[in-house]
């Protein structure tokens, strides 16, 4: 019997999956993509993924080129600064505070947030109509057996398909790293993510903030209003022990504590989701390829939620990896290729953020006070106020 056949195979139907599944389709790759769990469709259903993504300008650029920007765009907020704000004590009290305009990139937003949830439906239905693309959803990868010429790939519904190259974008725990014998180093900090969506007394004005205490950054990043009150996104990092009490209480009170953590800057908060507990890791894989296997997005490297890097680095793995193939996608030459063009920028950007959230997470008076000083020296000097911006953008995206 001849066994189903494609081109590459792609293990995760979350943002990036589906954004490489566009981009290889484009390219003329026959593509197969599974996923066992479907999209939520609410963020009230059970397992939506309540954080939010800052799209920054190389990511919009992808999505253009692929046609996904004019489905996404209704569903997009500009963000149009980015406000940082220092703090120290509980009640926390303002010792600081910068922002930071795209102006001086000449460009007019740093980039469009999304609810990642959202993204993710809509992504999904774009896709479920594109030629060259079979989206199987509820049905997951289960295992693989690699050979020079191919790979013939078992599906968790027992189906079995060959397939050229097959992409791991199945996060953190990633099945296709595991079936391909790729480690990771991990780096854990005890601390843990809140997000939720509350709205706000104030207005946004498409402004992002981050303010910084013991335990880790809280952020708000702009969404549309929400039954015609200002809403945001907010991811709140904590110490274990002060995430889970913040998480299991009741809505008074926890709209309370969170006004007082957010300085009161959006004025009065309540929240209108579900709160959803995320780890936060530094997680970088040990490689980004095998014999006919590629890592991108979280199967690479999870980073802790600062700075919008997280899934904007995912896209630009999936530049990187979709300009690197060639006509046989598993080829070893374009499989290092890939590699080679994202090892160091993956590496160095862990680095950063493991060192900025050790400085962000800590309560001691000198380093509270290193912080203080970085912010004042990264705005005030406008060079490098611009490096860094540019540094975070990150590179173009190519396809």
């Amino acid at each position: 019997m001849m066994r189903e056949q494609t081109d590459i195979l792609i293990s995760g139907a979350g943002i990036a999956g589906l954004v490489a599944a566009a981009a290889l389709s484009a390219q003329g790759y026959r593509v197969v993509i599974v996923d066992p769990s479907p999209p939520a469709q609410t963020a009230e259903a059970e397992g939506s993924d309540l954080r939010s993504t800052a799209f920054l300008q190389p990511s919009r650029e992808l999505f253009e080129r692929l046609g996904l920007w004019n489905t996404l765009a209704p569903h997009a907020t500009p963000l149009r600064a980015l406000r940082v704000i220092d703090t120290w004590g509980w009640p926390p009290q303002e010792r600081g505070r910068r922002q930071f305009d795209p102006r001086d990139l000449n460009a007019e937003n740093f980039g469009w947030n999304l609810a990642n949830w959202r993204c993710r439906a809509v992504l999904s239905d774009h896709i479920a109509t594109t030629p060259g693309i079979d989206l199987r959803l509820g049905v997951g990868f289960a295992d693989m057996l690699r050979r020079d010429a191919g790979v013939r790939v078992t599906l968790s519904d027992g189906s079995r398909i060959e397939a050229r190259l097959v992409i791991g974008a199945d996060g953190r725990n990633s099945p296709v790293a595991r079936a391909a014998g790729i480690g990771a180093q991990v780096r854990r900090y005890g601390q843990k993510a809140l997000a939720l969506v509350a709205c706000h007394s104030l207005p946004h004005d498409e402004v992002s903030t981050e303010i910084y205490n013991s335990g880790g950054a809280f952020t708000t990043v702009p969404l549309p209003d929400h039954e015609g009150s200002p809403a945001s996104a907010i991811v709140w990092m904590n110490d274990g022990a002060r995430a889970h009490a913040l998480a299991g209480m009741e809505d008074a009170a926890f709209a309370q504590e969170m006004t007082l953590r957010s300085c009161g800057v959006l004025g009065a908060m309540h929240p209108v989701s579900p709160r959803r507990l995320w780890p936060v890791v530094t997680r970088t894989a040990d490689a980004l390829t095998g014999k006919r296997t590629a890592l991108v997005a979280e199967a690479a490297h999870v980073l802790p939620p600062i700075g919008a890097q997280g899934l904007n680095t995912s896209l630009h793995d999936v530049g990187a990896l979709i300009a690197a193939l060639s006509d046989d996608p598993g080829a070893p030459d374009g499989l290092a290729r890939y590699e080679a063009s994202r090892a160091r920028d993956i590496a160095g950007r862990a680095r950063v953020i493991d060192l900025f959230n050790r400085v962000c997470q800590s309560d001691m008076a000198a380093v509270q006070s290193l912080r203080l000083a970085g912010l004042r020296g990264v705005h005030d000097l406008a060079p490098l106020r611009r490096g860094v911006m540019r540094a975070g953008m990150g590179p173009a995206q190519n396809t």
